[in-house]
């Protein structure tokens, strides 16, 4: 049997590697921005509760977090399909460090604007909202660039909880054929030429958001 016959098989590992990473960066950013807003602009209680998720999951490994969600959490009556967890654990791990970019974004907007808007006696959610994000939007872009790419080399952790993904295709080709070299080769180019196109559409992402309206030049503090 010709390796070329496991083409399609591959391909349709692919899918489902892309579909994972774009539902899971999707709904991380969302938890990101929650979260670094919380960590930023929260009352106190909000503030600590947004800090012990961020420590926690960037404190822990990825691998053990996926199967202590999917073999532990059943132990309590709670069990999740095997996609459902893996984008579940994707996404937090995404927000988790997501919410260090909105934090660290947000707070870099020099201390001119938020005196600015004081001085206009701006409301606190007001000037968060429409002067302060939108500034610092455009610095996390290129960071949540970088993490969308690390997200999709992650996935291939999902293997391990039997999601037909890339990386479990190639596994199973690789037990049929024993041709570990030409399937772990394909393998490495479908994971390149994915994170080629994600890259390209954040950098189209990043012109487009640089292109919107102007705000006030800043002055570092």
């Amino acid at each position: 049997m010709h390796w070329t016959e496991h083409v399609p098989a591959l391909v349709q590992g692919a899918g489902v590697t892309a579909w994972i990473t774009v539902v899971s960066v999707v709904l991380g950013v969302l938890a990101a921005f929650v979260v670094g807003i919380a960590r930023v602009a929260g009352p106190l209680p909000l503030r600590w509760a947004a800090l012990t998720y961020t420590e926690v999951i960037r404190g822990t490994s990825l691998m053990v977090q996926l199967f202590w969600f999917y073999y532990a959490l059943p132990l309590v009556g709670l069990s999740l399909p095997p996609v459902a967890t893996g984008i579940l654990v994707l996404s937090l791990h995404v927000g988790a460090y997501g919410s260090e970019i909105v934090r660290g974004a947000l707070q870099s907007v020099s201390v001119q604007q938020r005196e600015a808007a004081r001085a206009l006696n701006f409301g606190h959610w007001y000037t968060l909202l429409h002067i302060l994000l939108p500034q610092a939007v455009v610095e996390m872009v290129p960071a949540f660039g970088n993490l969308a790419v690390e997200t999709l080399k992650m996935t291939s952790l999902v293997s391990l909880i039997s999601i037909v993904d890339l990386t479990f295709r190639a596994e199973s080709i690789r037990n049929l054929t024993l041709d570990s070299t030409t399937v772990y080769t394909m393998t490495l180019v479908g994971y390149f030429l994915m994170a080629l196109v994600l890259a390209a559409f954040m950098r189209r992402v990043e012109k487009w958001v640089r292109r919107g309206p102007a705000f006030p030049k800043e002055t570092r503090s």
